[in-house]
C-alpha cells in the first residue's frame, strides 16, 4: 500500500508545475468545465495552441490533470485526489513550519 503521506519531492514537483498563471488558468477553466479538449482551453486564453498544449504537457506530467481519449480529440479533465493531496499537504507543510521550532532532524 502507497504511503497516503505525500513525498516532498513528489510535493515540490506538483508545486512547480502550480508555479505558473497560465497553469492556475487552465486548472481554473477545467474546474469551471471538466472534459476539455486542448481547443476550448486555447478559446479561454489569448494564447497559441501550441503554447497551451505545453503547459497542459507540464500539468499531465505532474499527475494535477488527466486525459482521456474521446474520438480523435483529447479532453482534460482535473485530478481531484491529487490536488486535494497537494492541498494537504501545503496546509500541514506551512502548519509545521509556523510552530514553535523544535529539534533540527538527525542527518541521514
Amino acid at each position: 500500500m502507497k504511503n497516503p503521506i505525500m513525498q516532498d519531492d513528489d510535493l515540490a514537483a506538483m508545486l512547480r508545475a502550480l508555479g505558473h498563471p497560465v497553469r492556475l488558468s487552465i486548472l481554473r477553466i477545467l474546474s469551471a468545465q471538466n472534459d476539455c479538449c486542448c481547443t476550448d482551453v486555447t478559446q479561454c486564453l489569448p494564447l497559441a495552441q501550441s503554447t497551451v498544449s505545453q503547459h497542459i504537457k507540464v500539468l499531465l506530467d505532474a499527475g494535477l490533470i488527466e486525459r482521456q481519449a474521446k474520438g480523435t480529440r483529447n479532453c482534460y479533465s482535473l485530478r481531484t485526489d491529487r490536488l486535494d493531496a497537494v492541498n494537504t499537504a501545503c496546509g500541514g507543510l506551512l502548519a509545521t513550519l509556523t510552530q514553535a521550532p523544535q529539534r533540527l532532524p538527525e542527518a541521514v
